[in-house]
C-alpha cells in the first residue's frame, strides 16, 4: 500500500494511504471566514470532491480570489442551465456575452420572453440551491456522451464531439441534467446563493458578484454601446451559421475556412471604413483618439484607419502618447512601490494639450521622444505642423478619458474604443471570454517579439487587467464609435503558436493552473495554418508577417 505526502502552505504535512479527497483536508488550512470553493494541487485547480493520489502541495482556492470567482460563475451558469432544462425543457437556452458583472442569455421559447418566465427560472435556481444538491462530476464513454447530448437537445455541444473525440469524456450532472465539463464546479448547490436574473432587452442577465466582494451583487451599470456591438456580431454570425467553436471546426474540416476568413476580414475592413466615414461626417474633427485594452490590436487598427482616411482625402499624422511620459523621477508609484506608468499622472498632460492647441492653430511644434531605458523625455529635432487636410491620430490607454485633453474642445475630438469581442461560444452554454482571447494574443506576441515565456505573460496579466479596469473600461461609453477587433477564426490560428508555449509551463510554477485552463480551452479549436492569414490582418500584429511596419 503506497503512502502519499500532502504539504500545506504553512509548511506542515500529513501522510495518507493511497489517496484522499481535498474536502477532508479543510482543517489544515486554518480558521477563516472566507469560503473555500476548490484547492490547488501542485498548482492545478481541483474540485473539493476530487482525488489526490500523488505527493502534492495543496492550497485553498477562496471565493474572493480570481480562480474562486471563475468557479462560482461557471457553477452559476450550470445551475441556470439545469433550471432551464427543468422549467422549459423544450426551449433552447443560449449564453451570450458579458455585461455589467453578468452574462447575457436568451431563451428561445417561440415567443418573446416575459418577466414572469424569467422569475420562474430564478425561483427554480433558488429552489435547487436551497435543496443543497451535490453537483456530480462523472466520466462517461464517447458514445454515451453523444447519446446524452442528443437526448438533452444540446446541438452545438453534440456537434463539438465530431471534432473533439476523446474516448472518455467528463460531464457535470445535477439531477437529470448534464453538461460538458470545462473546469471544476462548486461541490453543492447550497454555495450558490448570491445571484440575480435581470430582464434585459430580448433576454436576461445572469448577474454575479465581483471576485473581491463575493457576498454582494454590484450595482448594475449598463453599457448600451457595447451591447449593440455584440448584438450586431451575434446576428452576423447567426446569418453565416458560424456561432460556436463547433461551427468553426465544421468549416475547417469541410475545407471552407478560406471563404470564412475572407468574409471576416472584409467585414472588419468595412467597419473601419464606416468609422472613417463618421469621422468625415463630423467635419470639425482634428484628432482621433483610440483606446482599448491590452492586445486589442490598437496599432494595426490605427494603420488601417489611416488608410481609410487617406482614401477619403485626409492626411493622417500620428502622435505617440508614450513620448509624453513625464520621466521616471516624476512618475507616481503604486501601492507596491513600483512606478505606475499606466496612471494618467505619468503623462505630461499640460504639454499634450499645449502641443495639440498649437497644432490646431497652424503652428509648428517640436515632437518629443522618450527613452524607456533612461526614463527620460528628450527632443531629437523632429517637428510637426498640420496642413488643411491633415488629421491627428493618437493611440493610448487614456484616449477616452477627457482628463487627457481637457483644453481641447469636444467638437475637435473623435474617440474610438476597441476590443476583441468574439461572438463565438464554445457550445450551447459555455461562452468565450474576451479576456481569454486577448491573453492568448498577448502570450503569442510576447513570445514572438519580446522573448517572454507564457508563464511570464500570465504572471503580469492580473496587473494589466487591473489597469484596464481603472483607466479604460470606465470610459468606454464616452466613445463616438466602437470597433470589434476580434476575428472569429483567429483562435484556430493562435492555437498553433500558443499551445506549445503553454505546454512549457510546469507544475512547479504558480501560473500552471491558468496555463492548463487555457490549454483545455484551446483543445476546442481545430487548427488553421498561418499561411491562410492575409498580410494586412490584425492577427499579423501578434504572429508576425504583417505588411505593416510596427
Amino acid at each position: 500500500m503506497k503512502k502519499i505526502t500532502i504539504t500545506f502552505p504553512d509548511g506542515s504535512s500529513v501522510q495518507v494511504e493511497n489517496e484522499i479527497r481535498p474536502i477532508t483536508l479543510m482543517d489544515h488550512f486554518g480558521k477563516s471566514d472566507k469560503s473555500i470553493l476548490a484547492v490547488k494541487v501542485n498548482n492545478e485547480i481541483c474540485s473539493l470532491d476530487g482525488i489526490i493520489d500523488i505527493n502534492a502541495h495543496v492550497e485553498p482556492v477562496y471565493a474572493d480570489s480570481k480562480e474562486g470567482a471563475a468557479i462560482y460563475r461557471r457553477s452559476l451558469c450550470f445551475l441556470l442551465a439545469a433550471a432551464a432544462h427543468s422549467v422549459y425543457p423544450d426551449a433552447h437556452l443560449l449564453v451570450g456575452h458579458s455585461l455589467g458583472y453578468g452574462y447575457y442569455y436568451t431563451l428561445e421559447t417561440g415567443s418573446p420572453l416575459e418577466a414572469s418566465q424569467i422569475q420562474a427560472l430564478k425561483d427554480k435556481m433558488l429552489s435547487l440551491a436551497k435543496e443543497n444538491l451535490v453537483i456530480e462530476c462523472d466520466t462517461i464513454s464517447y458514445q454515451d456522451a453523444c447519446t446524452l447530448f442528443e437526448r438533452l437537445g444540446l446541438v452545438e455541444t453534440r456537434k463539438q464531439l465530431n471534432y473533439r473525440t476523446p474516448s472518455r469524456i467528463k460531464v457535470n450532472t445535477l439531477g437529470d441534467f448534464s453538461d460538458l465539463y470545462f473546469g471544476p464546479l462548486v461541490g453543492t448547490t447550497a454555495v450558490l446563493q448570491v445571484f440575480d436574473l435581470l430582464p434585459y432587452r430580448e433576454g436576461f442577465l445572469l448577474r454575479f458578484p465581483k471576485h473581491d466582494d463575493p457576498g454582494h451583487l454590484p450595482e448594475f451599470e449598463d453599457q448600451p454601446k457595447l451591447f449593440e456591438i455584440y448584438s450586431r456580431y451575434k446576428k452576423w454570425g447567426k446569418r453565416l451559421g458560424v456561432t460556436s467553436a463547433a461551427s468553426l471546426n465544421q468549416l475547417i474540416h469541410e475545407r471552407k475556412a478560406d471563404d470564412f476568413i475572407n468574409i471576416t476580414e472584409t467585414l472588419q475592413v468595412k467597419c473601419i471604413a464606416d468609422i472613417a466615414d463618421k469621422i468625415h461626417e463630423k467635419e470639425s474633427t482634428r484628432v482621433v483618439l483610440i483606446a482599448g485594452p491590452s492586445s486589442s490590436g490598437k496599432t494595426t487598427t490605427s494603420k488601417k484607419l489611416s488608410m481609410q482616411l487617406q482614401a477619403i482625402g485626409y492626411q493622417p499624422k500620428l502622435i505617440s502618447l508614450d513620448s509624453y511620459y513625464r520621466g521616471r523621477e516624476n512618475t507616481p508609484k503604486d501601492e507596491n512601490g513600483d512606478y505606475d506608468y499606466e496612471c494618467l499622472e505619468a503623462l505630461d498632460v499640460p504639454q499634450i494639450n499645449e502641443d495639440l492647441l498649437a497644432l490646431f492653430d497652424g503652428k509648428e511644434i517640436k515632437l518629443p521622444s522618450y527613452d524607456f531605458h533612461e526614463g527620460k523625455r528628450y527632443y531629437k529635432g523632429d517637428t510637426m505642423r498640420l496642413g488643411p487636410n491633415d488629421i491627428l491620430i493618437m493611440e493610448g490607454i487614456h484616449g477616452l478619458n477627457d482628463k487627457l485633453t481637457p483644453q481641447v474642445p469636444p467638437e475637435l475630438k473623435f474617440k474610438i474604443y476597441l476590443s476583441a469581442l468574439t461572438q463565438l461560444n464554445l457550445d450551447d452554454h459555455n461562452r468565450i471570454a474576451t479576456s481569454d482571447n486577448r491573453l492568448i494574443r498577448r502570450i503569442v506576441r510576447d513570445a514572438k517579439f519580446r522573448g517572454k515565456s507564457a508563464a511570464g505573460t500570465i504572471a503580469m496579466w492580473d496587473s494589466v487587467q487591473k489597469g484596464e479596469k481603472l483607466h479604460i473600461f470606465p470610459f468606454q461609453n464616452n466613445a463616438d464609435a466602437m470597433l470589434n477587433t476580434a476575428l472569429d477564426y483567429e483562435l484556430s490560428v493562435l492555437k498553433v503558436y500558443a499551445a506549445p508555449l503553454l505546454k512549457c509551463v510546469t507544475p512547479l510554477e504558480k501560473e500552471y493552473a491558468e496555463a492548463s485552463r487555457l490549454l483545455r480551452f484551446l483543445e476546442n479549436f481545430s487548427t488553421i495554418p498561418a499561411t491562410a492569414v492575409p498580410e494586412h490582418s490584425i492577427i499579423r500584429e501578434f504572429i508576425g508577417g504583417s505588411a505593416f511596419k510596427y
